[in-house]
């Protein structure tokens, strides 16, 4: 049995989680698969105790977390394997069909939507030989048929075409036994579709926490919600994927010095303001390790001038309340724990699919309010692709940032030198106007409270373990 999504149909989930449609929280397992007499030897799986590469009580870590092979295929089945990942957004199916590919850690998954208008997430795997059984990036279809021996599969996931079954098969060969391996749990919040493979998680909604209220300054604006506009954006760097969703938790720090050359470029008279340099606001430490950093100014508004002049200030004020929209709602950054990140001034919705300790690739969308005319969508989407598309003048400082850290991280002696992650201690309050703890702007909270959140689930036995 699996959490489902439902778009089209009213309601939400228990725990509050917002969805397109209907969340079911219904407890599941992954797809139960016949193992015969096999047994993988203990052996072939070995667990570190990480609690002496992150120490968070003198601000300092040790780099080998971003380079050790071992420490990567940990990640794999004690991170990525028991969290919330983000997989798509609902806007991506409308019918029975509809398809996107993509990756929960590097597992390959299909998410689609059944014939009952149920999301689901298979893994993309074939049961017989192990290819792939959808190869497309996105799409519409009735089935899904490996192209290696032809088995194929509803968009139920179940078995229901073996060529050469009779006479090739023993009798006892049940089909029902091999269908696709489906993901457990599927739930949505605010159009934003998340999975996990643990078989007992907390519900997406309470792994979110007061993370929420920060998700909803971009999420929130009316009730028609949002919707992708300009298809889904891809490309590789070489960096370890905790390097970039670090940044996004924590670093506001980088902007002046990493980001100078497109700053003075966006400014009038090519100079940016003392207001723009020097900025104050607050940075958000949530205890799942998500985090979000955001300046705070009265008259906080969008960069895109197009959006900017179409947006009803009023009306978020009245629906969002001051805090947000002079902080969140606009400039800032943010990431949901593990590897999925956002950035509220232009929309912006990225995945840090990992693929190996040097090198990650990064997925991303626009994503704007359905209410948008189609002239402020496009107005959007621009000036996300100028600034934080592939080829975007702030993100291409951000790529080379990452790459050039990881480019030296594997020297003997670089490898040892603890790295700086004090800015900000002590900083860290409750003050009534945000919801959480919040630190300072430039801070290093959030960043630490992600690796902290690293460091237990990388000590902590998975569901997995735990059965073997």
């Amino acid at each position: 049995m699996t959490s489902a999504t439902r778009p089209g149909a009213p309601g939400s989930s228990p725990g509050g989680t917002s969805c397109p449609g209907t969340c079911e929280a219904l407890r599941g397992v992954a797809t139960m698969a016949p193992r015969g007499g096999l047994h993988r030897p203990a052996a072939m799986t070995t667990n570190l105790d990480v609690s002496g590469l992150v120490d968070t009580g003198s601000g300092l870590l040790d780099r080998a977390i971003f380079t050790d092979g071992s420490l990567y295929e940990q990640e794999l089945r004690r991170v990525f394997a028991p969290s919330w990942l983000f997989l798509a957004h609902a806007d991506q199916f409308h019918k029975p069909g509809d398809f996107f590919t993509t990756y929960m850690g590097e597992d390959p998954v299909i998410v689609t939507l059944d014939k009952k208008r149920q999301v689901r997430a298979f893994l993309n795997s074939c049961r017989h030989r192990g290819a792939r059984v959808l190869r497309a990036e996105y799409g519409a279809t009735r089935n899904f048929t490996c192209t290696y021996h032809g088995w194929s599969y509803d968009l139920e996931g179940k078995l229901v075409s073996v060529p050469g079954k009779h006479g090739g098969y023993p009798e006892a060969f049940d089909e029902s036994e091999w269908g696709l391996v489906e993901v457990p749990h599927v739930e949505s919040y605010h159009g934003l579709i998340f999975g996990t493979w643990n078989p007992q998680p907390p519900s997406l909604r309470a792994s979110l926490g007061d993370m929420t209220w920060y998700l909803d300054a971009m999420l929130d604006h009316d009730d028609e919600g949002t919707v992708v506009v300009g298809g889904v954006h891809k490309w590789v760097l070489e960096g370890n994927w905790k390097l970039a969703a670090e940044q996004f938790a924590t670093d506001w720090y980088h902007v002046n010095m990493s980001h100078a050359s497109a700053l003075t470029l966006l400014a009038p008279g090519n100079k940016p303001k003392d207001a723009i340099v020097h900025r104050t606001g607050r940075q958000y430490v949530d205890p799942n390790g998500h985090g979000a950093g955001f300046p705070v100014h009265p008259k906080n508004r969008f960069d895109a001038q197009t959006v900017h002049k179409w947006t009803d200030y009023a009306a978020l004020r009245e629906r969002l309340g001051d805090a947000r929209v002079e902080g969140p709602l606009t400039n800032g950054h943010a990431t949901v724990f593990p590897n999925f990140s956002y950035l509220p001034v232009n929309g912006s919705i990225r995945i840090w699919h990992p693929k190996g300790p040097d090198r990650m690739e990064v997925w991303a969308w626009t994503v704007v309010d359905k209410s948008m005319p189609e002239d402020v969508r496009e107005a959007q989407r621009l000036y996300n692709l100028r600034t934080f598309g592939p080829s975007g003048i702030f993100e291409q400082d951000d790529g080379e940032n990452w790459s050039e850290v990881q480019a030296i991280s594997h020297g003997f002696i670089t490898n040892g030198v603890a790295l700086n992650y004090q800015m900000g201690m002590g900083s860290e309050r409750s003050d009534g106007r945000y919801p959480g703890t919040t630190s300072e702007l430039y801070s290093d909270a959030a960043g630490r409270a992600f690796y902290a959140r690293w460091r237990d689930l990388m000590n902590t036995p998975a569901w997995h373990e735990e059965n073997s």
